[in-house]
C-alpha cells in the first residue's frame, strides 16, 4: 500500500501518473447502496475495497436497532432487482419488516454473491485526498490504513451521521444515556424503568409506541409535533408470498418511473376536480391503505396548493384527534406550524394511543427547550425530571453529514466540508465540480435524501455510477467531474423545482434547519424519481455532457510535447 502524506498534492512525488493504485475503486458503507455497488464494480473485473465502520454488513439496519426499528416502504419493493435467482429466493414475513429481518436479507445477499471477502469492517475513513498529478485518490482510515484508488465512492448513507445536541451538563447524568442510531448490539433492559425519549421523529415514533407498556414511567420530551399515518401491516404466507413474486416483473419496471419509487403513485387525478363529498371519500380510501401512499401516493396538490394543503392537514390533525382521550394532550400533539408532507411524515402503529396511558407523559418543550442534564434525570419547562435511561431520538447531520466528517479534499485541496459549510452543491446529487472520480451516491440534492423508496433510488444511482466508471475505462480516460456550469444548472434547476413547493417553508431535517449552521436549501430533489432517472440517463446517452473528462492518451501527449 502506498504511504501518502496529509496533502493533496505530495503524491506526486512517491508514485508516478501510470503506477497501479492500490485498487480501482474504494466504497464506503456496507448498506443497501454499498453492497450493491461492491458487487457491480466486482463484476465488472475491478479490484475493490469496501471500508465499513460497522463490523458487520447492513448500513442502516446494522445500526438503528432501536426498540421497534423498522422498514416504513413495502418489503416486496424494498428489495434489490438484480439477481432473479436472489428475488425467487428470499421469502419476506410481512409489508413492513422489522430491522431484524432486513438485516438478515443484507446479510444474506452478502453470503450469497460472497461481498464480504472485499469488506474490511471496524473501519472508518478518517480523510480522502485527490491527487491531480497521478489522477487518484490517497484514503487514510483512522485504523492506521492509507491506499490509492482511482475512484471513490460513498455509499455512507443519508441518515447514518447521528446528531446529539450539545445538552448542558450531559455528563453528569448518572444514568444510561443511548442515540437510537448508536444503540447498543446487547439491547438496555427497560422493564419497569424510568425513561425519557427526546425527539417524536420517524424514530421517537417507533419507539415510544414500542416501549410505552413496558417501561414504568416513560416521559416524551417533545419540540414539534409531527404527522403520522397509520401503518397497517400484515404477515405473509406462502400463497402471499407466491402472488407478490409473480408481479415482480411488473413491480421492477413500475418503481422507476413513479413519484417516490414505490408501487404506487398519484393515482387519485386532481383534488380539486372533486367535489367535497369525493375528496373526503378519497382520503379515507387512501388512509385506510395504511402506508406512505397517503403522503406520496394521494394528491399532488398536497405539495404545491396551500389551500388543498390546508384541507388535507386539517383531515390528518383531526385523525390524531381522534385516537387521544384527552383534549389538551392531544392538541399538543397536533401539528400546527406546517402543513402535512411538507416535513417527513412517519408511519405508526399505536403512537397516539401511547399518551393515553397512565405511565406515558407528553413534555411540550417547543419553547424551552431542555435546560440540562442533572445527576437523576433533567430540567425542562423549569422541572427536573428523574429518568433511569435517556433515549435521544435527535436524528441526524442528514445528506452531507456522512461525507462532510469524512475529510475529503478535491482538487487544490479543494475542502468539502467546507465548500458544503457554505453552499449545499452537487450534480445530480452524484458528483460535486472539484472532486474528480468522487461518486456520492445519497448525496444531497437527489430523491435518495429520503424522499423516495431508498432501495429503488440507491439502485439507480449505483448502476448509473458503475455504467459511468465503465465509460471512463472503455475510453481510456482518468477522470471525471462536473463541469461547475453543469453544477450550476442542475443546482438551479432543483432549486426551481423545490421553491414551487411548500416544502421549503417548512423548518424540518429535510431543509437541514436541525443542524445549527448548516446551509438551507431542500436536501432532496423533489422533480420524482422518474424524471431524475431521465436527468440521468440523458448524461449518459450524451457521453456525459456537461462534464471534464480527462483522456490518458490526450495527457500523454501534451506531456510529450
Amino acid at each position: 500500500m502506498q504511504k501518502h502524506p496529509n496533502t493533496s498534492t505530495a503524491g506526486a512525488t512517491s508514485t508516478g501518473r501510470n503506477a497501479d493504485p492500490d485498487y480501482d475503486a474504494i466504497v464506503v458503507g456496507a448498506g443497501v447502496a454499498g453492497l450493491y455497488q461492491l458487487y457491480r464494480l466486482r463484476e465488472m473485473g475491478l479490484k475493490v475495497r469496501s471500508f465499513d465502520a460497522a463490523s458487520e454488513v447492513g448500513g442502516t439496519w446494522y445500526w438503528n436497532r432501536y426498540p421497534g426499528a423498522r422498514v416504513d416502504s413495502q418489503s416486496y419493493i424494498y428489495q434489490y432487482w438484480f439477481s432473479e435467482e436472489l428475488l425467487q429466493e428470499w421469502d419476506w414475513s410481512q409489508r413492513f419488516p422489522a430491522q431484524e429481518e432486513t438485516e438478515r436479507y443484507l446479510n444474506f445477499v452478502a453470503d450469497k454473491f460472497d461481498l464480504r471477502k472485499d469488506i474490511q469492517f471496524n473501519t472508518r475513513v478518517s480523510s480522502a485526498h485527490w491527487d491531480e498529478a497521478c489522477k487518484r485518490w490517497f484514503i487514510q482510515t483512522e485504523q492506521g490504513d492509507e491506499v490509492t484508488a482511482r475512484y471513490f465512492v460513498s455509499c455512507a448513507g443519508m441518515l447514518s451521521a447521528p446528531l446529539v445536541p450539545p445538552f448542558a451538563d450531559h455528563e453528569k447524568f448518572t444514568g444510561q444515556i443511548a442515540h437510537t442510531a448508536r444503540w447498543p448490539a446487547e439491547g438496555i433492559d427497560l422493564a419497569g424503568k424510568r425513561v425519557g425519549v427526546i425527539g417524536t421523529g420517524a424514530t421517537g415514533i417507533q419507539v415510544i409506541q414500542t416501549i410505552a407498556s413496558e417501561v414504568g414511567e416513560l416521559k416524551v420530551f417533545q419540540r414539534t409535533p409531527q404527522y403520522a399515518v397509520p401503518m397497517r401491516n400484515v404477515r405473509y404466507d406462502d400463497k402471499a408470498r407466491a402472488e407478490w413474486r409473480a408481479k415482480y416483473p411488473e413491480l421492477r419496471e413500475r418503481v422507476h418511473g413513479t413519484f417516490a419509487g414505490f408501487d404506487y403513485d398519484f393515482d387519485h387525478g386532481s383534488y380539486l376536480a372533486l367535489s367535497p363529498a369525493e375528496r373526503k371519500a378519497a382520503l379515507e380510501e387512501i388512509w385506510a391503505d395504511g402506508s406512505l401512499s397517503f403522503w406520496i401516493g394521494g394528491f399532488q396538490e398536497t405539495f404545491y396548493d396551500e389551500a388543498v394543503n390546508a384541507e388535507i392537514s386539517e383531515f390528518v390533525r383531526d385523525k390524531i384527534r381522534a385516537r387521544i382521550e384527552d383534549p389538551a394532550v392531544a392538541e399538543k400533539l397536533v401539528p400546527q406550524s406546517f402543513g402535512f408532507g411538507t416535513a417527513r411524515v412517519p408511519l405508526e402503529t399505536g403512537y397516539y394511543d401511547a399518551f393515553n396511558r397512565a405511565n406515558v407523559e407528553l413534555v411540550d418543550v417547543s419553547n424551552v427547550g431542555i435546560e440540562r442534564f442533572t445527576e437523576n434525570g433533567l430540567i425542562a419547562a423549569g422541572r427536573e425530571y428523574e429518568l433511569d435511561v435517556i433515549i435521544l431520538a435527535t436524528g441526524f447531520d442528514a445528506g452531507t453529514g456522512a461525507l462532510t466528517r469524512m475529510g475529503i479534499h478535491g482538487r487544490d485541496d479543494r475542502s468539502l466540508t467546507e465548500l458544503w459549510g457554505k453552499d449545499i452543491r452537487s450534480t445530480l446529487g452524484l458528483q460535486v465540480h472539484g472532486f474528480p472520480n468522487l461518486f456520492t451516491v445519497a448525496g444531497p440534492l437527489a430523491p435518495s435524501t429520503a424522499f423516495c423508496n431508498m432501495a429503488t433510488c440507491l439502485q439507480q444511482q449505483v448502476d448509473w455510477v458503475s455504467d459511468c466508471i465503465a465509460y471512463l475505462r472503455e475510453h481510456d480516460c482518468d477522470a471525471i467531474e462536473p463541469t461547475a456550469e453543469k453544477e450550476q444548472q442542475w443546482v438551479q434547476h432543483h432549486d426551481d423545482t423545490a421553491n414551487a413547493t411548500l416544502m421549503v417553508r417548512t423548518n424540518s431535517w429535510y431543509t437541514g434547519a436541525n443542524v445549527e449552521g448548516k446551509p438551507q436549501r431542500l436536501l432532496s430533489y423533489i422533480g420524482g424519481v422518474g424524471n431524475y432517472r431521465k436527468f440521468c440517463d440523458e448524461v449518459k446517452a450524451s457521453g456525459y455532457a456537461g462534464f471534464d473528462i480527462t483522456r490518458a492518451i490526450e495527457e500523454d501527449a501534451a506531456n510529450v510535447a
